[in-house]
């Protein structure tokens, strides 16, 4: 019998892998996990990517696939303590060569310290379990090298919009509980906008609206009903964390529109939830290259100084380095030259693929290498004038393509002049 006490996204967890939506790149026919359980043998590893994209559930279907014995730890709630019971608990189940090989699911494992993690790898260097940690920052950053090195990385992608609304019609079909109205979603966009992209999130407020109705009322779920019914009482789905998405959004943002009054609250709101400082400070060190970069090259200096502060510090007076650091990137001058610059170049790559290296720019280490030209006709910008000689650097069939943009900022300006002034309006 259905316990309809338990939440949608839940009831709606699936059961098999078939029954599983999105992540096509890890789980379609040629998908790396799906080769992986095709042979019955998987690598310890981390699933990285958004909140609700279905990292435990993945874990959990892996699981139940190869029929192994499953052991589930929050980096949250547990400590070295429970670590080590459990890996003793699966030493006595497991071990190198057999099938049953124990999987330990740690979900957040980016929250684990160094040695809580330490007591982790020893068990998967054995061999004793398979690890599969779940996290939501980037692993290279969170995991400590030697345990992420003896692991695969997969990285979920966000769900696409036909995914979401097929968890809204199979929610909507298939729950017990939903069955008892009569549903019809006329317009999904406002609902699957307000999820971010968020599985359980948008299952979560599918069901708030479901339950503003008496069962067996007919619910035509458009954007305005939406707005109504779960902008009041979407709080209260939004704890543990969830919501910390949405602060850091506004936080950046209030950075970036120069607002260090609104940053300072953001800022506040985090502190007061206990949110990682080194967290926090990994995104100042990305938005002083973002939107304040070439006008302010001593931001990115301060941001980084105060990511390495905050981590020798700690809570709760790294509060005032992270308010420093915070006043002075809102008051700086913003400019997305360099970030606009590499995404041009990476897109222009991504069109028009990838052209040889010109031979003069080549490195000749050796005789046959200089012997095919490598390195020939090199100019060093060292030996003339101001240290500057003009020469080819890009590959023939793209001479003359331009990345770097100025926008109306006295630095940027200054770059793009020099530029022009070095090349003579080659790059346009």
């Amino acid at each position: 019998m259905t316990d309809f006490s338990i939440p949608l996204a839940e009831r709606m967890r699936p059961k098999s892998l078939e029954q599983y939506i999105g992540q096509k790149h890890l789980l379609g026919e040629n998908g790396a996990i799906k080769r992986a359980l095709d042979s019955g043998i998987i690598p310890s590893m981390i699933l990285w990517g958004p909140p609700g994209v279905g990292k435990t559930t993945l874990a959990y279907l892996i699981a139940k696939k190869l029929d192994r014995p499953f052991y589930n730890l929050s980096a949250i709630s547990s400590g070295v303590k429970e670590v080590r019971e459990i890996i003793g608990q699966a030493g006595k189940s497991g071990g190198l060569f057999e099938k049953k090989k124990p999987l330990l699911f740690i979900d957040e494992i980016h929250r684990f310290s160094k040695t809580q993690q330490d007591s982790v790898l020893g068990a998967v260097e054995k061999g004793t379990i398979n690890l599969i940690g779940a996290t939501t920052e980037n692993p290279s950053f969170e995991v400590i090298s030697a345990l992420l090195s003896r692991c695969q990385v997969y990285n979920l992608q966000e769900h696409q919009k036909k995914d979401l609304e097929q968890l809204l019609n199979n929610a909507c079909e298939l729950d017990p509980f939903l069955k008892k109205f009569t549903i019809e979603i006329k317009e999904p966009d406002y609902l699957i906008g307000l999820s971010g992209g968020d599985a359980r999130k948008l299952l979560n407020v599918l069901e708030i609206i479901v339950t503003s109705f008496k069962e067996g009322e007919e619910i035509k779920i458009t954007n305005s009903l939406t707005k109504k019914l779960a902008s009041e009482s979407i709080a209260r789905y939004d704890k543990n964390g969830e919501q910390h998405y949405d602060i850091i959004s506004a936080f950046i943002k209030s950075i970036r529109g120069s607002d260090p009054n609104a940053a300072i609250y953001w800022l506040a709101r985090m502190v007061e939830g206990g949110e990682d400082p080194l967290f926090i400070a990994r995104r100042l060190i990305i938005l002083a290259s973002e939107d304040i970069g070439l006008a302010n090259p001593n931001a990115l200096l301060l941001a980084t100084n105060c990511f390495q502060s905050a981590q020798v510090i700690g809570w709760p007076e790294s509060r005032i380095i992270l308010s420093q650091c915070v006043i002075y990137l809102a008051n700086s001058p913003k400019s997305n030259m360099a970030y606009k610059a590499i995404n041009k170049a990476q897109e222009f790559i991504r069109k028009h693929g990838e052209h040889p290296v010109p031979l003069p720019l080549r490195n000749a280490p050796t005789k046959l290498m200089k012997d095919l030209n490598y390195g020939t006709g090199y100019l060093y910008s060292h030996d003339y004038p101001n240290h500057f000689v003009e020469q080819e650097f890009l590959p023939e069939e793209i001479k003359g393509a331009s990345f770097i943009e100025a926008s109306n900022n006295k630095k940027d300006l200054e770059i793009k002049k020099n530029i022009d002034n070095n090349w003579k309006g080659k790059y346009k």
